[in-house]
């Protein structure tokens, strides 16, 4: 039996005459979620590694390094979903330099980073905001904080039709709810979180994350805030305490795959297919996760021991050394900030930090010269690279 998961209303848009998409209220209805068989299996693989995800975090002596990191990754990925040619060494090397992004595609990044900080934090806080519109709203706020989002209604709930691919509304690929029943819609969606079900947590960041998509509920941020979601949404429920999954490396590697899976479920009803390939990811960038950061973990390690082998190793050096994961890129001027030292001093540190093999140079500039925590970065930017 072919479930329905909407309907369609007729409107005009722009002189033409489009069929919005209307989605029915979460969870789906006839027939119900069948989560046996296939998905099974599925599911209690996606929920074990996303517990010893969270576990790992607990496992390593500064857990903020990889919530650093992984916020980045995380941050440059669903970027690249979109488009932006951007990468991590592009947005950890602004970082770096202090000044503020002057490249677009870098300011996005920046933005999500924001996002998801504040959102995140909004949700650890006993005064912040409860997972809702009104908090994705102010998330939204802060990822179209740059010039490209300004004339966009950063924070706002589009207030005109909208819809995705095609060149206009008559030749699109898809069109979402009207806005005038994004209000009662938007109402169901926050229900749909709030509200009592037998449903496992991991099943229902599934759902609301394609109900999320299908609403598009803002004029542009969409896609992004949609992934974003999911990560509020494992702390909501509390199956992650820090935001420390990936998701996007899955989507943005199986990227043909996502958006058609996305569109089976408004066209087919296949809520089951969906899920399917939503809990692979999960578990896979979960597992991925782990490992690397015991990589990173281990690289840290090794790297410490060979700087406190060193007979010119100082205080300013090793200082700086606990500062690198989360400041892997660095120059004289950064490193002067970090350790509150005289120019000297910041400069001795980085040369015993080169001469450990600790610290490579970035490129040939001469004045304020770069350099980094390549072995850390090498692991850490795996898949975040853009190709040509």
């Amino acid at each position: 039996m072919k479930r329905q998961t909407g309907e369609y209303e007729r409107s005009t848009v722009a002189g033409e005459e489009v069929s919005a998409f209307i989605p029915f209220p979460l969870p789906p209805g006839e027939p119900p979620l069948n989560l046996s068989g296939d998905l099974a299996p599925l599911l209690a693989r996606a929920r074990e590694q996303v517990r010893l995800l969270d576990l790992a975090g607990d496992l390593v002596p500064s857990v903020e390094w990889f919530v650093y990191a992984f916020v980045r990754k995380e941050a440059v990925l669903s970027a690249q979903i979109e488009g932006t040619q951007a990468t991590l060494m592009d947005l950890l090397e602004v970082e770096a330099s202090g000044e503020a992004p002057v490249d677009a595609d870098v300011e996005e990044i920046c933005g999500y980073v924001d996002a998801l900080n504040f959102a995140w934090d909004e949700l650890g806080s006993d005064t912040g905001l409860p997972i809702s519109m009104r908090l994705l709203s102010e998330a939204h706020r802060r990822l179209l904080a740059g010039v490209r989002g300004a004339q966009k209604q950063p924070g706002e709930v589009r207030r005109s039709q909208n819809w995705i691919g095609g060149t206009r509304p008559g030749n699109a690929h898809f069109v979402p709810p009207p806005p005038h029943r994004l209000g009662e819609l938007l109402s169901q969606f926050e229900h749909a979180i709030h509200d009592d079900s037998d449903l496992p947590p991991l099943v229902r960041i599934g759902l609301l994350h394609v109900q999320f998509e299908t609403l598009h509920p803002y004029l542009d941020g969409n896609g992004r805030l949609g992934r974003l979601l999911i990560s509020l949404l494992l702390r909501h429920w509390g199956l992650l305490s820090r935001p420390l999954l990936y998701l996007s490396l899955f989507l943005k590697v199986h990227r043909q795959e996502y958006y058609r899976r996305l569109g089976a479920v408004r066209t087919e009803g296949d809520w089951e297919g969906w899920l399917a390939y939503f809990l692979e990811g999960v578990a896979a960038v979960a597992e991925e996760a782990i490992a690397t950061a015991r990589r990173l973990h281990a690289i840290v390690g090794a790297s410490r021991e060979r700087l406190l082998a060193r007979d010119d190793a100082t205080v300013f050096s090793l200082r700086l050394f606990e500062q690198l994961p989360q400041h892997p890129i660095v120059t004289v001027n950064r490193a002067v900030d970090l350790l509150e030292c005289s120019r000297p001093a910041a400069t001795k540190a980085l040369r015993v930090l080169e001469a450990a093999g600790v610290l490579h140079p970035l490129d040939d500039r001469k004045k304020n010269r770069a350099v980094v925590f390549k072995g850390y970065l090498d692991h850490l930017r795996e898949g975040t690279e853009v190709i040509a």
